[in-house]
């Protein structure tokens, strides 16, 4: 596990505040634990979370799938990230490839990464976490660039994104049941530094 250090003199650009571990997760062993950070991060309710639970088990069998930690030190998670090779058959790919093949896009879904979820909890936001689990996790890809989707709105998580070297591939993506429409980004491999 990589520790990252907090405030202080000599502070890295991608450095992290208060002593927070970037490390692998045993994201199954913490898919509760990590579901509450999405769940706070991202308002959902407990009949989401169940949802997304099934999700997350199901594709941590996928392979190549990888999840990464935000650890405090007292060894609650701060915050998650996982993701996977992508692969055009998995639902997430049918449903964005007419957005991508529309513009011309399509080849992101071939030797493309996943960042399939990245949340923070709001305490540790804007501190570096979101930046260090996502830059660790596409480090071992072995693919050339990274696919994510994002809510289709200026945010801070669109932000993050774009100053890591994504760029807007598709926009005004509808998901089934999802009430706002995504955008999907993508950048070479390895991400951009500051």
């Amino acid at each position: 596990m990589a520790h990252i250090p907090g405030h202080g003199s000599g502070r890295r650009p991608d450095a992290i505040a208060d002593d927070i571990e970037i490390g692998p997760l045993d994201l199954p062993a913490r898919v509760d634990e990590a579901l509450a950070v999405q769940a706070v991060a991202f308002g959902l309710g407990a009949e989401e979370v169940a949802v997304r639970r099934q999700i997350v088990l199901r594709h941590m069998n996928n392979p190549g799938a990888r999840a990464l930690g935000a650890t405090t030190p007292d060894g609650r998670l701060a915050g998650f990230v996982y993701g996977m090779p992508n692969d055009r058959a998995h639902w997430w790919s049918t449903v964005v490839e007419p957005y991508l093949r529309a513009r011309d896009n399509d080849e992101w879904l071939d030797d493309s990464f996943v960042i399939t979820e990245l949340h923070v909890h709001p305490r540790h936001q804007n501190r570096g976490v979101g930046r260090a689990l996502i830059t660790a996790l596409t480090d071992g890809a072995a693919e050339s660039r990274s696919i994510l989707s994002a809510i289709d709105a200026d945010s801070p998580a669109r932000g993050l994104y774009h100053s890591l070297g994504y760029t807007d591939l598709a926009r005004r993506v509808v998901f089934p049941s999802a009430p706002k429409p995504y955008a999907v980004m993508g950048a070479p491999l390895p991400l951009r530094r500051r």
